[in-house]
């Protein structure tokens, strides 16, 4: 679409006024969302939505605007509604739009808009009977299918212009299980940059069929001790510790913010020397996966943390620029209606060299966390509190009985720097990230991992 447009022309009124850097993004995407809850499918729902954001840097601050009326006409009136957010005064040097660069994606064997709605619907539908089938314990159900595909370009006063399209699919089941004045939940959620061949992988009904076996379960499960003792993380808890207790923390905008633990602290020692932290937004099918950020900047992949050793922080351009270097490429936004600013990819503690089933043997009593829920963490100190929702006691080096209403408390950098094994293996687990009222699609994964003393709440 930019192509339609004299893109340098409404850079250059947006920059009438100075300032140091100007963009503008376009946007073109269509969404499917079906939802089916106790049984009914609720809510089906089939969008399109394409509009345009322009911004001005100037001084350390961001004018931005967005409109999703596109003549040349529309957009010089935006770009001097940005303008009129800039008091520099100093002029923006001349540019010239430079080749084209494309990314198109990983390639979708079966694009979700060649499926027809009623494929999509009955998704819903199995997961639902698979569910309820299970176990008449099971009182409700939610199951929910939501794909994209959309279509990005960029074009800024550095003379680049880039553009993307991309397609992801995303399945979720949720159960609720009773027994008497028992309840428990079972969440299973599956998604990708694929399209529909996605669930020839992972089946609606195998991932209906966890969820309630989850739920069901935890009836059953007594309720976890508390005190101070060992915690063998599982690779299949997904990344929920390495996204809270320290991916946050290196977003940059928080560092320079002064709300991070981590500020000040490159070169030091701030993990055991067995941890190196990767944000990676070049993994093939990833969800937090993509070809270029939302400022243009390419995918890459950045160590963040190396045996134990804090190497740098995750940089969109605006924050780049007050540490005078270069973006790493973290630069994404929920939308055009949104500025983009600092955030995660798919972010991962490596594989370490220990056999998981030693790990598990080298504990004499402990806990064994399978399923992490959410969790909230204080980027300022580190503090942290995890839930967990599927969780065993650890009894002479073998995983018991199951246990419930465990939650995981503690510091990042204190729980980073104890960690005395790794495993090599590496389990992935997906979300969506929200940060200043926006959401974007992450990954994050860890091996198995081993806390000799961690705070455990429960039962005391």
């Amino acid at each position: 679409m930019l192509e339609s447009v004299d893109a340098k022309a409404i850079l250059k009124r947006a920059l009438a006024a100075g300032g140091e850097f100007a963009d503008i993004y376009y946007e073109d995407g269509a969404y499917t969302s079906v939802t089916c809850e106790d049984g009914k499918v609720e809510r089906v729902l089939s969008a399109a939505d394409r509009g345009i954001g322009i911004r001005v840097i100037s001084g350390f601050s961001t004018a931005y605007a967005y409109t999703n009326q596109l003549s040349q006409d529309s957009l010089l009136q935006l770009a001097e509604t940005v303008s009129r957010g800039v008091r520099s005064g100093v002029p923006h040097p001349d540019f010239n739009l430079c080749v084209r660069k494309s990314a198109q994606g990983y390639a979708v064997a079966i694009p979700p808009d060649q499926v027809e709605l009623a494929h999509k619907v009955a998704l819903v539908g199995r997961a639902d009977r698979a569910a309820r089938g299970y176990d008449p314990r099971i009182r409700q159900v939610l199951a929910v299918y939501r794909d994209t595909r959309v279509k990005t370009q960029s074009v800024n006063s550095l003379g680049e212009f880039h553009e993307e399209s991309s397609c992801s699919t995303v399945f979720l089941t949720q159960v609720v299980a009773q027994d008497g004045t028992v309840t428990q939940t079972g969440y299973e959620p599956v998604g990708a940059a694929r399209g529909f061949e996605l669930f020839d992988d992972c089946p609606v009904e195998e991932l209906a069929l966890r969820a309630a076996a989850r739920g069901v379960m935890m009836l059953g499960a007594r309720k976890s001790p508390a005190g101070q003792f060992p915690v063998v993380l599982s690779s299949e808890a997904g990344g929920t510790m390495v996204h809270e207790a320290i991916g946050h923390g290196l977003e940059a905008d928080l560092v320079q913010a002064g709300s991070s633990v981590y500020r000040g602290r490159i070169g030091e020692q701030v993990a055991s020397e067995l941890i190196t932290v990767i944000d990676d937004a070049t993994i093939p099918y990833a969800r937090g996966s993509f070809g270029f950020d939302s400022e243009g900047t390419p995918a890459r992949k950045t160590v963040l943390v190396e045996n134990g050793i804090l190497k740098g922080y995750l940089y969109d351009r605006l924050s780049a620029l007050k540490d005078n270097c270069a973006s790493t490429g973290n630069g994404r936004r929920e939308s055009y209606r949104n500025r983009p600013i600092v955030r995660m990819t798919n972010t991962l503690i490596a594989p370490g060299q220990s056999d998981p089933a030693e790990i598990v043997k080298s504990v004499a009593n402990g806990l064994f966390v399978k399923r992490m829920g959410g969790g909230q963490v204080n980027t300022v100190n580190g503090d942290f509190v995890f839930e967990v929702t599927e969780g065993y006691l650890i009894e002479n080096g073998v995983v018991g009985e199951p246990v419930r209403g465990a939650t995981l408390a503690g510091n990042g950098p204190e729980v980073l720097r104890r960690i005395a094994m790794v495993g090599n293996d590496l389990g992935f687990g997906i979300g969506t990230c929200g940060k200043d009222g926006q959401g974007v699609p992450v990954s994050d994964a860890q091996p198995t991992l081993l806390i000799p003393a961690i705070t455990v709440g429960g039962a005391r």
